[in-house]
């Protein structure tokens, strides 16, 4: 399942089951095109960077943030080597991030620099609407628990058709990428069980997957019930007043 994920409404707006024969790769084109994108940021991990996909959103109204790895190796060492060899100080725009939860901090410094100039015309007319390069740095340090005193750090590189003079809203676009995983896929397993769900036969996996985004769209928009989601749903269970206000929305 290739699911898209609004951010700011913390909300699941489509989905698209891959087939046998079909990956990831198709399945985004798919699922773009069922949504209205006019002035949305989309953000896409390293298998959606195609440019294929990026002229899809340039055309539907829309700027794309798309990470660079190895299945874009031309791109990613010209990105790399700019960053990490040339240099590129003169005109980076900089900005950082200090977020502190589950028994950690994390501080990222997001680098945004304009591709004229640095990447080879051919390579920059070869994706729609490229304007920046972006280069992320990630320090975390553990201060509870068991992995207490730890530290990690990492480097991430990215594309965007956003201009490099909008810094904030780059790092706003990666930071709230992740939201999926803490707010879709975590929750998704530990209040519906997800990962364990061993259900194979037919379409009733993909059926399953609808009514649990369905039922998680709904669980949020109730707001008087001040408790997680687990808890929404027993509570939904024990009361018929309540799951008939959750239907509702």
């Amino acid at each position: 399942m290739v699911s898209a994920w609004a951010n700011e409404s913390r909300l699941v707006l489509a989905q698209v089951a891959t087939t046998d024969k079909s990956n990831e790769i198709t399945a985004i084109p798919e699922l773009l095109g069922l949504l209205e994108l006019d002035g949305c940021v989309v953000t896409i991990d390293a298998m959606g960077t195609q440019k294929a996909i990026a002229q899809q959103i340039t055309e539907a109204g829309a700027d794309y943030v798309l990470a660079v790895k190895g299945n874009q190796p031309a791109l990613l060492e010209e990105v790399r080597e700019n960053f990490e060899k040339v240099g590129v100080k003169a005109d980076v725009q900089l900005t950082e991030t200090v977020d502190g939860d589950h028994g950690r901090v994390e501080r990222r410094t997001y680098q945004v620099c304009p591709v004229q100039d640095y990447l080879t015309p051919s390579l920059i007319d070869q994706w729609p609407g490229l304007k920046s390069m972006i280069m992320v740095d990630s320090w975390v340090e553990f201060i509870k628990g068991r992995r207490k005193g730890e530290s990690r750090q990492e480097r991430r590189f990215f594309i965007t058709s956003l201009r490099s003079d909008q810094p904030a809203a780059v790092a706003t676009a990666i930071r709230g990428h992740w939201g999926i995983e803490n707010a879709l896929h975590y929750v998704l397993d530990v209040a519906f069980g997800e990962d364990h769900n061993r259900t194979r036969q037919g379409h009733a996996a993909v059926n399953q997957s609808v009514l649990r985004h369905f039922a998680l769209n709904q669980l949020r928009q109730e707001k008087t019930a001040k408790v997680g989601i687990k808890a929404k749903r027993k509570k939904a269970g024990w009361d018929d007043r309540y799951l008939i206000k959750v239907l509702l929305g």
